[in-house]
């Protein structure tokens, strides 16, 4: 039957069927070949989803992601990172690396920062001379980012499938995240100063001033961030050492990399109006470290954040946004929600036949050393990947390594961030890579002058999920 359902549903996926309904369709004839009383026990497993509580923070978080989106959130995020490296040579690149990171933290789906970023920072970079399909291979690259800081889409989705803490997994994420940033960001710096890319100057006019300083907006979003960071020094959320340490950090950075066209008057000015975006997952990592509150709450009071920074602080929200909001985000959860309910029918299938039992001892007996497993379920993950859309690969293998991973002793937490740093870079491989495409359609080359500038954005990302697979300390630094 799985054997059964397994051609099916390749040979749908090479006619260019939807994966959602190829998922249903190989089911069914899979359920229908052997005997037909199996259908019953599909309909089953088809709504059995449906009726997870914690489903609903996907639906929440989708919304809360495009509410910021739709306002001046994105606009001052991508202002904020212009402010921080956008002087550098090839600033609009490491714009683009810098802004994923922070809009990972509002999104949480690295197709929406694709879109986001590409459309604002590839017709400018264009314009500054950058070279064919440079622009739009760090844009699908950077835009990966998002699926590993919180609130990260395919990490709910594997705490789904597999029963993992969702938010032990956000915690996870975050050093990962931070470590691609950081390469990515390497590599866009080496290429920038090879290549001799020109700068972004930083606009004179937007320096800070009394009237901009004293400005009541201004002045509520300073009042509020002071009050958040002195409660985390109160309650020793955030420890004394580790603001030093960050200090010295960002004063290196600062000695290193930043010429003299920096204007550190436009520093404050910049960083107060998106004090209140990035509030957003900083807050999502307390409450998710607090463990008081569960997935779905976290992404309630996302929402009911985004609607009041919006509405009363930034003051762009109008009932038509919200509206257009909440009908995008249904949409998205419809797909999302399809594609749930096909790959759990075709779960059950396989774990009636028992594959992924059948498929740990056989790993186990041929490869025998737990390394040599990992280094087999990435290579695994890497081809499918290049095929299947994040989501739906998730959704499909989490079941299946996870009981290999479990057989070598492998965490599932690490297991679940070692999936999504290697599913993602199938988000920019050929042929179904979903950022890549969205990156070719904004800059409009052709595909194959993208493809030969993300070798070293390739070589990067391996090395994370290298670190990730075979550093188990790398995922729990904060657990």
């Amino acid at each position: 039957m799985s054997s059964t359902a397994a051609l099916v549903f390749v040979a749908l996926l090479f006619l260019a069927t939807p994966v959602a309904h190829a998922l249903l369709l190989a089911s069914g004839i899979a359920m229908v070949s052997l005997e037909a009383i199996f259908l019953y026990e599909g309909i089953l497993n088809l709504y059995r989803p449906t009726a997870s509580f914690p489903m609903l923070a996907i639906p929440f978080f989708i919304l809360a992601g495009d509410l910021m989106m739709s306002g001046r959130f994105g606009e001052y995020l991508m202002t904020f990172s212009r402010t921080l490296v956008g002087h550098m040579k090839g600033g609009l690149a490491q714009v683009s690396v810098v802004g994923s990171l922070f809009f990972g933290g509002v999104s949480g789906s690295a197709v929406a920062d694709a879109s986001a970023m590409g459309n604002a920072l590839i017709p400018t970079q264009k314009k500054q001379g950058y070279p064919e399909g440079f622009s739009a291979a760090v844009n699908a690259s950077s835009s990966t980012i998002s699926v590993l800081i919180p609130p990260s889409i395919p990490l709910i989705l594997y705490g789904l499938v597999t029963e993992t803490s969702i938010p032990k997994l956000f915690l996870a994420g975050i050093v990962p995240g931070v470590m691609l940033t950081v390469i990515i960001f390497v590599v866009c710096y080496a290429i920038s100063n090879i290549r001799d890319l020109p700068r972004s100057p930083v606009e004179e006019k937007n320096r800070l001033s009394l009237s901009t300083l004293f400005d009541r907006r201004d002045a509520l979003m300073i009042v509020v961030a002071t009050g958040a960071l002195i409660w985390l020094a109160t309650t020793g959320i955030i420890s004394i050492w580790l603001v030093l340490l960050a200090g010295v950090v960002i004063a290196g950075l600062h000695t290193t990399f930043v010429s003299r066209r920096f204007a550190w008057g436009k520093l404050p000015a910049d960083l107060g109006k998106a004090v209140p975006a990035l509030i957003m997952p900083i807050m999502i990592v307390i409450l998710a470290k607090g463990g008081v509150v569960t997935p779905t709450e976290i992404s309630v009071f996302a929402v009911v954040y985004a609607l009041f920074v919006g509405s009363v602080i930034y003051r762009d929200l109008t009932s038509a946004i919200v509206l257009r909001c909440i009908l995008t985000a249904g949409m998205m959860t419809g797909v999302i929600m399809l594609v749930i309910m096909g790959s759990s029918v075709l779960q059950w299938i396989l774990s009636f036949e028992r594959v992924p039992e059948n498929l740990a001892g056989f790993m186990l007996e041929t490869l025998k050393s737990p390394w040599a497993i990992i280094l087999a379920m990435n290579v695994l993950m890497i081809m499918i990947g290049t095929f299947l859309d994040l989501p739906a690969a998730v959704l499909l293998l989490a079941p299946i390594f996870s009981t290999v991973a479990a057989k070598i002793g492998m965490d599932p937490i690490q297991l679940g961030v070692m999936m999504v740093v290697n599913l993602a870079i199938g988000l920019y491989t050929p042929p179904v890579g979903t950022t890549l495409f969205v990156s070719v359609a904004i800059e409009r080359v052709p595909m194959g002058a993208v493809v030969k500038h993300l070798l070293p954005f390739y070589v990067a990302a391996l090395v994370v999920l290298a670190l990730v697979s075979f550093v188990p300390g790398i995922t729990t630094v904060f657990l």
